[in-house]
């Protein structure tokens, strides 16, 4: 039987990474959980994240899932580490591939990171970055008001510019030239932020170099999946939240190339 890999966030952000797993991984299959009754995790305290999360994960446990892919900055500088601790299969976060790409990409060492409080708060970019070049220069800031805004639906037009111009207005007296999108949803409206910053800033995001991590770490440990190619069709997508809003989103990334998109039905205490 084809073992699926579990990929959970805390809405609809995290599908920005799925979209590169499965470009990057065309034959293992995908099971997806956006969170959306509780997004955003990024205003929420350590603890109610570590409850949720341990919720969803009891969950994707139930399907019989080979590795996890922790696809929400918040959850990954909360819970990733007792994650590891507990769990008998693969865990892999989307922090420090997303430092690894910013660290590939600056030529003047001067980083920005835009993220959730809870990201923000917790430091965790600000330790990946430092760790890989104790020389960088990182200037972290929490963009409270972008998940909401995404998370209801409302990603391109004057709103989300005029949003995205007030939050990142104090990088215009920095030298940054690499922008770090710190949290999942953030590549959605990927492109006015770049619209914002022109050429001078190079605007990079963790889905990426987690596809490859992933592909990597399946293949050291023979978990890669050797049948035929998986149909997008056959991925399965849950959400705790508005089932019609979730999917309109996904189907959206997805050029509604999906069929199994589910209202999850609590009954682990999620």
């Amino acid at each position: 039987m084809q073992r699926a890999i579990g990929v959970i966030d805390s809405g609809v952000g995290g599908l920005t990474v799925l979209n590169e797993l499965v470009r990057q991984l065309p034959r293992e299959k995908f099971i997806y959980f956006g969170d959306t009754l509780r997004s955003p995790y990024g205003s929420k305290s350590r603890e109610e994240v570590q409850h949720y999360v341990f919720g969803v994960v009891k969950f994707l446990k139930t399907k019989i899932i080979k590795c996890l892919i922790i696809a929400c900055n918040t959850a990954t500088a909360y819970v990733y580490k007792e994650l590891k601790r507990v769990l008998s299969i693969p865990v892999i976060g989307v922090i420090k591939p997303g430092a690894r790409a910013a660290i590939k990409t600056t030529k003047n060492k001067n980083i920005g990171i835009i993220g959730t409080e809870g990201t923000i708060n917790s430091g965790a970019y600000v330790k990946a970055l430092t760790e890989i070049d104790p020389s960088v220069n990182v200037y972290p800031l929490a963009c409270p008001t972008f998940v909401p805004m995404i998370e209801s639906g409302i990603i391109k037009g004057k709103q989300v510019q005029d949003t995205v111009s007030k939050a990142l207005k104090s990088y215009k007296y920095t030298n940054i030239d690499t922008l770090i999108l710190g949290c999942t949803h953030y590549p959605i409206i990927k492109e006015s932020i770049q619209n914002l910053f022109g050429n001078r800033i190079r605007v990079v995001s963790s889905a990426e170099e987690t596809a490859k991590e992933t592909s990597k770490l399946l293949d050291v440990l023979d978990l890669l999946e050797s049948n035929i190619t998986t149909k997008r069709s056959e991925h399965k997508f849950y959400t705790s939240g508005n089932l019609n809003q979730f999917a309109k989103l996904t189907k959206i990334i997805f050029q509604n190339e999906i069929d199994h998109i589910e209202k999850y039905k609590s009954q682990y205490n999620i």
